[in-house]
């Protein structure tokens, strides 16, 4: 079974979970001798505009001082969104980490301006044939993938494997998984307020006495989801693809790569961190969790916000875990190591 190393502690205290992370980022490499290249960056979320949940900057600093004390080079990576917002364009989504802290390291933007640049990778699978990424990621062997766990409205969570095919596809890349996945109008529910017309990206959703949505435009980005006030917009649950397509861009992105994996279970929000929304979180702080296996460790996460919360919190996020582990991106059978 796949080793998963986690330090659990309920602190909001980000100074503490800075040291927690370096700790243990030092044992996961000491005890399996694990070398890292001359350059190895770190992808991380920057948080959208408005949102307060999202793991801020300091949290990453013991992770750059203990980069920097073997002489490691590192940097910030992100990819473009999809939707509308000040992460659609590289120079405003420059702009906005900076705003959220992120400036002790460069900070590449790896698919381009508005995420047009882009490389593909080609595996045979069931759904995609060829994968595009963002084009700095070609350049690199490693990565440490931070990763923060918590809620998403379409794939039930979002962790090691939703920040390696989401984070790492350029915008073709996050359209061609989101392709089969759309929303529906609730009509009794809708008040014909606009929100969802004003926030689509695409101008997909018109109202015509109620909100309507034009699924032939329509990305499955899930931000109209986000900002309806009612609830009247909501995902049909019973298409499995959006979860088996993040799978298999997963594997694409992490194909030939000797990663490291970092979550943080904590501000364990029901929507994910592209929501420019103020949310609260659902359930305590659990602590931070790391592995070579993207698989074990969003198992073992998942595992450990169900057991805490006494509930099937994110159940839906199983269907990406089970592909994942079918198509060979890694085992869902984990030994944890606690450690403090």
């Amino acid at each position: 079974m796949v080793e998963v190393y986690c330090h659990k502690t309920k602190t909001n205290n980000f100074e503490e979970i800075r040291d927690i992370t370096k700790s243990l980022l030092e044992m996961i490499v000491d005890e399996n001798d694990f070398k890292f290249d001359d350059v190895v960056p770190m992808k991380v979320h920057f948080g959208e505009s408005g949102n307060t949940t999202f793991v801020p900057a300091i949290a990453y600093d013991g992770i750059i001082d203990y980069l920097q004390s073997l002489k490691i080079n590192t940097s910030f990576i992100e990819t473009n969104v999809l939707y509308r917002g000040q992460r659609m364009v590289k120079s405003q989504h420059v702009k906005l980490a900076i705003e959220h802290g992120f400036t002790r390291l460069p900070i590449i933007i790896a698919d381009g301006e508005i995420g047009e640049c882009y490389y593909e990778v080609e595996l045979d699978m069931e759904y995609c044939k060829k994968f595009k990424l963002g084009i700095e990621f070609k350049k690199y062997n490693q990565f440490v993938v931070c990763s923060h766990f918590k809620g998403h409205p379409i794939s039930g969570f979002g962790g090691a494997i939703k920040q390696l095919c989401m984070g790492f596809a350029s915008r073709g890349g996050k359209m061609a998984q989101h392709s089969q996945s759309l929303p529906s109008v609730m009509e009794s529910k809708c008040i014909s307020c606009g929100l969802c017309v004003e926030t689509c990206s695409v101008k997909a959703i018109k109202l015509c006495g109620k909100a309507y949505i034009d699924n032939r435009l329509c990305l499955g980005c899930a931000m109209c989801i986000a900002v309806c006030i009612t609830g009247a917009i909501y995902h049909e649950w019973s298409n499995e693809l959006f979860c088996e397509k993040m799978a298999e861009y997963a594997l694409a992105a992490a194909k030939n790569k000797k990663n490291i994996y970092i979550n943080f279970v904590v501000n364990i929000t029901r929507e994910c961190d592209c929501f420019s929304l103020k949310m609260h979180p659902l359930t305590e702080n659990i602590g931070v969790f790391a592995s070579f296996d993207p698989v074990a460790l969003d198992t073992a996460c998942l595992d450990a916000v169900q057991k805490q919360s006494n509930s099937q919190l994110f159940e839906n996020g199983r269907k990406t875990l089970n592909y994942a582990e079918k198509i060979g991106l890694g085992k869902s059978k984990y030994v944890l190591i606690e450690v403090n």
